[in-house]
């Protein structure tokens, strides 16, 4: 459980710049701030990924939307940063969410040879993916995800949001499930 409390809203509404699946108009939207290196970023995604289809039953199509932005925290996991920007460069590519998901499953091992090793599986054009992950130039993006969580009081990831407000309740399945469904009616 996250005790950083001091704000409860999402102070920067979700959007198209965002990176989503699902649409901005469903019932549910749940926006995560995440940091690929930490184990609890990664389990909180795993439970939220593991609900989906659950709440695709609960729900009609189109009733839940779920949007990741990045909170690297560099000062406790030195390799944050740079899996940010290999998800952003696997993204000019049309891979952000296989990139993404390849990165939280694979938390520990974030040095750079091994997002090298994951393009590669990927497909991804490597001198491209190189070349941009070496002129850092998706920085300003992923500080623009970490501007906006701090405007709403983050200051460590994993922090979720669902329709603009602050989950507050324990990261296990049963509560949150609960917590989504509840913001649905």
């Amino acid at each position: 459980m996250n005790n950083d409390r001091s704000y409860s809203s999402l102070l920067v509404p979700p959007s198209t710049k965002d990176w989503m699946q699902g649409v901005l108009s469903a019932k549910v939207v749940l926006v995560m701030y995440g940091d690929y290196q930490c184990s609890k970023s990664a389990d909180v995604y795993k439970l939220i990924k593991s609900l989906k289809p659950e709440l695709s039953a609960s729900f009609k199509e189109n009733s839940l939307c779920f949007i990741f932005r990045h909170f690297p925290q560099a000062q406790i996991h030195p390799h944050a940063q740079r899996s940010a920007q290999a998800a952003e460069a696997a993204a000019t590519q049309g891979r952000f969410w296989s990139m993404h998901d390849t990165l939280f499953a694979h938390n520990r091992r974030l040095e750079n040879g091994y997002l090298v090793e994951y393009a590669n599986d990927l497909g991804l054009d490597i001198p491209q993916f190189l070349k941009e992950l070496s002129k850092q130039v998706h920085v300003d993006r992923i500080n623009e995800d970490i501007e906006s969580g701090c405007k709403s009081g983050i200051t460590a990831a994993p922090a979720l949001f669902i329709n603009n407000i602050r989950y507050a309740g324990r990261w296990k399945m049963a509560e949150l499930m609960t917590a989504i469904v509840a913001a649905s009616h």
